[in-house]
Formats: C-alpha cells, sequence, structure tokens
C-alpha cells in the first residue's frame, strides 16, 4: 500500500505540465506536504480530456469514482491494486481514460512485525522512508475521477495510487509498494496511445532507490515538518 508521500510542489523534471489550479485553489487547499496523506489536496500530472497537452492540478487523495450517489457510504479507496484495476467497477474507468502522475520527493511505509506464526502482530512499526537512489523527485502512477455532488453540482476531482507487488528492497519492510512510473513512460502511461499499459503497472528496480529508518513523527498526519524523513540509527536491511 502507499499511504503517506512527501510532495514540496507540483514541478515534475521530464514532463512540461501547464497549470490547471487557480490561486484561490492553491491557496486555499495545498502547502507544501512533507508528511501528505489520504484526504489531502495533492498536486498530480494529467493529460486534458480531449486535449495534446498536460496540466499540473490540485486533486484530493483518495477516489470517488463518478457514478458514486453518496460518497460518505465509500470506503476510502486512496490506492488502487494494479491487479484487477482493469475489471473493478471503482477503478477501470478511470484506468482506462483517466491515468495520472503523482510527483513526489519520496513515500513512507512501516515495517510489519511478524509473529512465530508469520502474520504480522499488533504492536509499534518501525517506519521508513523510500526515494530515489540520487533522492530526486520521481513519479508514482495515479487514476483520477471527477465527482458531481447531485445536491450542489460542486465537482470533486480526486485520485488514487496504483500499487503492485514489492521489490527486494521495499520487500524487506512490507509486500506491496506504489508503481513508480520511469520518465521514459510517462507520456505512453497518461495517454490514451495504448489501451492498456499493463506492462508499466510492475516492481520499480531496487538497485535505483534508497531507503532508510525514520522517527515515529511520520505516524502522525497532523506533523509536517521538514525533518519527518531526518534517518535514524537503524540495523543494515540488507
Amino acid at each position: 500500500m502507499c499511504g503517506r508521500v512527501m510532495q514540496k510542489g507540483p514541478e515534475l523534471p521530464g514532463i512540461y505540465s501547464e497549470m490547471g489550479s487557480t490561486e484561490e485553489e492553491v491557496a486555499s487547499a495545498w502547502k507544501a506536504l512533507y508528511n501528505g496523506s489520504p484526504t489531502q489536496w495533492l498536486w498530480i500530472v494529467r493529460r486534458i480530456p480531449k486535449a495534446e497537452r498536460n496540466e499540473h492540478c490540485l486533486m484530493r487523495w483518495g477516489l470517488i469514482p463518478n457514478w458514486v450517489k453518496d460518497p460518505t457510504t465509500m470506503p476510502l479507496m486512496f490506492n488502487a491494486r494494479s491487479e484487477g484495476i482493469q475489471s473493478k467497477p471503482a477503478f477501470r474507468g478511470a484506468y482506462k481514460s483517466r491515468r495520472c502522475l503523482v510527483p513526489v520527493d519520496m513515500f513512507f511505509e512501516w515495517m510489519k512485525t511478524l509473529g512465530e506464526n508469520g502474520k504480522p502482530i499488533k504492536g509499534p512499526k518501525q517506519p521508513y522512508a523510500i526515494a530515489m537512489a540520487d533522492h530526486s523527485k520521481f513519479a508514482l502512477g495515479g487514476i483520477w475521477e471527477s465527482w458531481t455532488d447531485p445536491a450542489t453540482s460542486e465537482i470533486t476531482r480526486s485520485f488514487a495510487i496504483v500499487t503492485c507487488p514489492a521489490n527486494s528492497l521495499v520487500g524487506t519492510i512490507h509486500e506491496r509498494m506504489p508503481v513508480i512510473i520511469a520518465p521514459e513512460n510517462y507520456e505512453r502511461w497518461m495517454a490514451n496511445i495504448e489501451p492498456d499499459p499493463f506492462d508499466l503497472m510492475v516492481p520499480f528496480p531496487s538497485e535505483k532507490m534508497d531507503m532508510w529508518p525514520i522517527s515515529e513523527k511520520v505516524s502522525s498526519s497532523r506533523y509536517n515538518q521538514r525533518d519527518v524523513a531526518d534517518p535514524i540509527e537503524g540495523e543494515p536491511l540488507l
């Protein structure tokens, strides 16, 4: 899964995109997110429907399918598993026509503690920060939707991050990870040139990534300071 990210800004090296949010929307909905979590507004990069250009705009993290009558009756869908994304009613429409990129500086995950039976046990979990090896910004694969409130006609745009099985690095702490889209595949992921870029939803190469233990500060979604990803002493994982 992927439930926390760091996003310092909207830029994503390797692709050109125009501003798709007003100054008022930016002022009211976004600030630098060092510990971004579901229900918050994050920057995504999408292909403008029926246009040959890209834009970065703010969307709420937590997908609301466009056919939902009352989103309060739905679970918060902040992740979409790659397995079944083509056929599940909540995801298939967005996956087919509304794929997007989520620019991040890193994401966070918690190491599960397993009991003697091999199953996770309750108790404190050690959080980790996960980034590119050179700590450059990168893109997570996402899908987005527009939902219209039947009572007010107000439109809410939302997204989910696509996940896949973990690579050998992330797999030392968790069985899943977000899909990472390489720069050479940005356009293919967003455009409908091919109906199904399913082959892109695979674990990103471990040798191109870095991971380190961090403090429990990240466990509180209210904590949004730069030091959230500062490393702490810990045993080497590999």
